[in-house]
């Protein structure tokens, strides 16, 4: 066997592990975000969707018109046309993404090591079950064509040394999620660790991060100007000081380490209080997480010393794709999702990848088929979880019981079968989880108002404005989902009470 044989034998080998676990998600329907992105979005409900995309922003007007994401509208709206509101398509398109990504976390780490350790790298990457939120929830298409983009730039600027599809694949990136902003970073790293290229070739690099960078934003601007400028803040940092809230992110690193190394417990969802805010740096949960990034740090020295260049490189990735979504520098939207490790975890499978190799044959073979076959086996029936808007609302319920969104997705539930007294209810438990979350009670108003209480639904309005002022978004969101269920009336009270 020569050796383009043996390259298509590892590239098919990796691809088809990374499609077999996965193959239930083409069952599933639309969950989640799903339902306001793609299902209830006019946008991508024709062809034209596919360049309008462009320039609109990601969420619907009437949802904020938030993020810039071009590219993943553009993949919904051909699916769309294709196949119409059937799901399977577009988990179909998600299931190839993975495979590619699959096969491209293989093909860099042959140009940076070997055939075997390409071979495990892209096995481990390939069955990991954290990624199962982004290729099982439609909308992960975004974190698949993100990732593609980060690797292609970094294999085309590290291995091939080449300006343009480097750039190219950058863009890719950009315009599909903005977590992409970290390629340049990483292919700084790769340069620490390995070979470089000579000071003029790396300039060159250098103008074309800002050239490309400077236009993304002019035109992400652009497009998101005429829209509300709304801060989204993960529910746990709500009316918490900046000191606590970086806490509570080295806390969840060791969720992050858990999720990476041994992803037996997944969550749709980490809010409160199944979460909660750390205050103290003597919380035991601050030290725990303190002792994660002490060991991720020891072994990025050790590797270095070692000059265990894939490892340590590796390493690295897993610190520079997770920063920006990590909250240690600021508070986002999410407090923690598994759908954000999906990059980060390339580095995690480089690194092991390359440790892994070292095996004696006999052994390194016996170990990879074990992680195929319990990651592929875990991915299988997690995957399961998204089946539908119910069974993820479930899941939170029995894997995260002290969250409140469980209850409060419930609530949505509830109201989508016409039973407004029992998402009454609902809320009522989830508020009394968690009560600085404004959604709560726009939602509970939502419920009085199909129950035939506007008193109640005023003062349940009141609550909302006290927690969250002028949050305009919110209420267009409700009486989408009110509209959606047919209650125009009911819609029509939540817009009139607008701010």
């Amino acid at each position: 066997m020569d050796t383009r044989d043996r390259r298509g034998g590892l590239y098919l080998a990796v691809a088809v592990c990374a499609v077999v676990p996965h193959l239930p998600a083409l069952w599933n329907r639309f969950a989640m975000d799903d339902l306001y992105i793609i299902v209830w979005n006019p946008l991508v409900h024709t062809i034209q969707g596919v360049w309008r995309g462009f320039a609109g922003p990601y969420w619907p007007p009437d949802l904020g018109g938030q993020m810039y994401r071009p590219l993943p509208l553009a993949s919904f709206a051909m699916s769309w046309t294709i196949a119409g509101a059937h799901p399977v398509l577009f988990h179909a398109m998600n299931l190839l993404w993975h495979a590619a990504m699959a096969v491209a976390v293989a093909a860099l780490a042959r140009r940076l090591a070997d055939v075997t350790v390409a071979f495990v790298a892209g096995l481990i990457f390939a069955v990991h079950p954290v990624h199962v939120e982004a290729i099982a929830n439609v909308i992960g298409l975004g974190e698949l064509m993100a990732a593609a983009g980060v690797c292609l730039a970094v294999y085309a600027a590290v291995v091939r040394q080449d300006v343009v599809w480097s750039g190219l694949a950058l863009l890719l990136g950009l315009l599909s999620k903005e977590n992409a902003v970290v390629a340049p970073a990483l292919i700084l790293w790769a340069w620490i660790v390995g070979p470089r290229p000579l000071p003029r070739r790396m300039l060159t690099f250098a103008m074309s991060w800002l050239i490309i960078g400077g236009a993304y934003l002019a035109v992400r601007g652009i497009v998101l100007h005429p829209y509300a400028r709304l801060h989204a803040i993960a529910p746990v940092f709500l009316g918490e000081s900046f000191f606590a809230g970086r806490l509570t992110a080295v806390a969840a690193l060791a969720d992050v380490t858990r999720l990476l190394v041994v992803p037996l417990t997944l969550r749709v969802d980490y809010s409160p209080a199944e979460r909660t805010i750390v205050r103290s740096v003597l919380d035991g949960r601050f030290a725990i997480g303190l002792a994660c990034l002490a060991l991720w740090a020891f072994l990025l020295v050790w590797a270095w010393r070692r000059r265990r260049r894939v490892e340590a490189f590796g390493l690295g990735w897993i610190a520079i794709a997770f920063l920006p979504v990590s909250n240690l520098l600021f508070s986002t939207g999410v407090l923690l999702a598994e759908r954000t490790l999906y990059l980060p975890s390339v580095g995690l499978a480089l690194a092991a990848g390359a440790a892994l190799a070292r095996l004696p044959l006999p052994r390194l073979r016996v170990v990879v088929a074990l992680l195929v076959l319990a990651g592929g086996i875990r991915s299988a029936f997690r995957t399961l979880v998204w089946r539908d808007d119910l069974a993820v609302t479930k899941s939170i319920l029995v894997d995260s019981p002290e969250s409140y969104r469980g209850p409060a997705r419930m609530a949505g539930i509830y109201q989508s079968h016409r039973e407004p007294d029992r998402a009454l209810a609902a809320l009522q438990i989830a508020a009394r989880t968690y009560d600085r979350d404004p959604t709560l009670f726009i939602a509970g108003a939502d419920a009085a108002f199909t129950l035939g209480r506007p008193y109640l639904a005023d003062s349940l309005l009141a609550r909302a404005e006290q927690l969250c002022y002028r949050c305009t978004g919110y209420y267009r969101t409700q009486a989408l989902a009110a509209r959606s269920r047919g209650d125009s009336s009911v819609a029509d009270s939540l817009l009139a009470r607008e701010p």
